[in-house]
This record gives structure tokens, C-alpha cells and sequence, in this order.
């Protein structure tokens, strides 16, 4: 499927200052935060490792003639797309409302685009369709894709002027050379495979077009699997791919990547069922084995787990490490 707007030129991306500050997000004061960036030329990891030729692997390791070693890259197998789409449907009412940390990790996001865009613009895991309307109102014809019926329905409910799709970020119902702009944010750590999607915001692409992705990585929920790992609970396994994985599988798709910042964004929750509604509420639960419900025991063992851990009374937080990529195709 291919969007009828007419295309408009594009605006060539302006450079991009790196961004180092610390910040924390609270869920009772609404205070913002983000700790620990990591960057570097060329692009960085979640540890800040770079490798000569600026590209980078899950280990940071290479074979003599530059090829990956043996470990794959390119895919997360245990990720089922259909079950990601039927947790966000379900989610799609009451996401706006939960959603604090993601919208926070979101204006960054679109605050790393130029202020005024042309032509057609892509939002990948549209979701409830505010960040695509954002990018209307930057001046873009603007087009939200997502797997969730639920959200899209949403999204279409609240607002006329985008074009909202059903699509996999693997999959896009979209032809060749449509769009200057592609945008998303927290939705791509959801993908089950990263070369395809790489491959397939690469086809997208227009000459000269840009691409800024905001993409959870590994390294996300640190604390939370922590403490079920004290409490002697169950992992339950989210998981993500390293920025590492997503640097290799853009540089493999042909996209030029421009920079690379990997940032911590705290969320901060006053007790255990705010933060553990905080991750399931927006739909972001485990993606690996599933494991049983929490009973009120596991709960409290839980609870006093995580703030035994934190060390901080009555503030429990839970760390989203976000990779913001600026890539372009040439």
C-alpha cells in the first residue's frame, strides 16, 4: 500500500548537538530526569564501546575481515508480534493516562527532528496517534503505522489528519522511495527480527531522507530483574536487543548512521503496584517464557526486595534505556 499525498521536498536534517544532561521522571511530583548518556563519534553502546571503524556488535566483537563473530545480531526469535499487538489493543485506552515515561522519551524524540518538516513523514508503532500528530503539526503529511488495531482505532477516533495503517514494523504496507521523514519511538524493541526492520525503513526512505528512532534496549528494567532475582522469583524475561545490535543491522541495511546517544530515562514509583502497573498497564510486559501470576506473597517479597535494593525510601525506580538514532539514507 503506497500513501496518495503528494510529496513535498525535503528539508535537509540539521546537525545535532549531543545531549549529556542528567534527568529522572517522578510519578508523584512529575519532575523529569535522564541519567547516564553514553556517546561518542561515530555512534556509541549502552557501555560507551566503539569500535575502530565506527560500527558496533552485541560484544563488541569482530572477525579479522570485519564480519560479525558466530553470535547472531539480527534477530530476537522470541518475540511474537501477535501478542505484542493484542497486549497493546488491549492497552489502547488507558495508555495516554500511564504513559508519562514514554511521552517524556517521545518530545526528545521529536525535539531531535527539525522544527518544520516536508513532505511525507512515517510514525513507526504509532501507537494512540499523538506523536503522529505532532508530526503533522511540524507541517509534514503525516502517516502512523502500528500492529495494535486497538491503538489505531484509537488514534483514528481522536484525530482527522493523519493516515493511520495496520503494519509490522518487519512488513511496511508501503511502497519504495514514499517518505522524507521516518519517526519512532518506543515501539521498535518490539520488532521480532532488526535487519528486517532496518532493511525495510531503508526501502521506505526516500534520497536523502531521515530517520530518528527512539528504541528501548538491553539494559531496560535492570532493577526490577534484579530484585525478582533477590525475591528468588521467576525472571520474567523482556527481552531487547543491544544498541550494538540495532548500530550493525542500520550500517548492514545501507542507512547512514549519523549519531547515536543511549541514554537511562528514571522512571521514579512511591510503591510496587504503581511501577509493576507503570510497564503492564501500556501493554510492555514480558515477551519471553510466560510466567505466573504474582500472589500477595511474592508481592511483598518483591516490594521489600526492591527497596532494600534501591536504597532510596519510598521512591522505587525503574530505568528505560533508550538509543536515540539519527540515520539517513544516501
Amino acid at each position: 500500500m503506497s500513501s496518495s499525498s503528494a510529496l513535498q521536498p525535503v528539508i535537509p536534517a540539521k546537525p545535532l548537538c549531543t545531549l549529556d544532561s542528567k534527568m529522572s521522571h517522578d510519578t508523584s511530583s512529575g519532575a523529569l530526569a535522564i541519567k547516564r548518556a553514553f556517546q561518542a563519534k561515530g555512534f556509541s553502546s549502552a557501555d560507551g564501546s566503539l569500535l575502530a571503524d565506527g560500527s558496533l556488535l552485541a560484544d563488541g566483537s569482530l572477525l579479522a575481515d570485519g564480519s560479525p563473530a558466530a553470535q547472531s545480531v539480527d534477530t530476537v526469535p522470541v518475540i511474537n508480534e501477535k501478542d505484542i499487538a493484542h497486549r497493546f489493543s488491549k492497552a489502547a485506552k488507558q495508555y495516554n493516562s500511564i504513559a508519562s515515561i514514554q511521552r517524556v522519551i517521545a518530545e526528545q524524540a521529536l525535539i531531535n527532528l527539525p522544527h518544520r518538516l516536508q513532505g511525507q513523514a512515517l510514525d513507526i508503532g504509532c501507537g494512540t496517534g499523538i506523536h503522529t500528530q505532532a508530526l503533522y503539526r511540524k507541517g509534514a503529511t503525516a502517516t502512523g503505522v502500528d500492529i495494535a488495531e486497538g491503538m489505531l482505532a484509537f488514534a483514528r477516533k481522536k484525530y482527522s489528519d493523519p493516515i493511520f495503517i495496520q503494519g509490522s514494523a518487519i512488513d511496511l504496507p508501503f511502497s519504495e522511495n514514499t517518505f522524507s521523514t521516518v519517526f519512532s519511538s518506543m515501539a521498535l524493541q518490539w520488532v521480532s527480527d532488526t535487519g528486517l526492520a532496518a532493511k525495510q525503513i531503508a526501502r521506505v526512505l526516500k534520497k536523502s531522507g531521515v530517520a530518528e528512532l527512539a528504541i528501548m534496549v538491553a539494559g531496560s528494567f535492570d532493577e526490577l530483574k534484579t530484585a525478582r532475582k533477590v525475591a528468588q522469583l521467576a525472571q520474567a524475561d523482556t527481552v531487547m536487543p543491544t544498541a550494538a545490535q540495532w548500530g550493525y543491522s542500520f550500517k548492514q541495511s545501507g542507512l547512514s548512521l549519523k549519531r547515536v546517544i543511549t541514554k537511562d530515562y528514571v522512571d521514579m514509583h512511591s510503591d510496587i503496584m504503581s511501577l509493576l502497573r507503570s510497564v503492564k498497564g501500556v501493554g510492555a510486559g514480558a515477551t519471553g517464557r510466560k510466567q505466573p501470576p504474582l500472589n500477595r506473597r511474592d508481592i511483598k517479597k518483591l516490594a521489600m526486595a526492591y527497596s532494600n535494593a534501591s536504597g532510596v525510601e519510598s521512591k522505587l525506580p525503574l530505568t528505560y534505556r533508550v538509543s536515540h538514532f539519527r540515520l539517513e539514507k544516501r
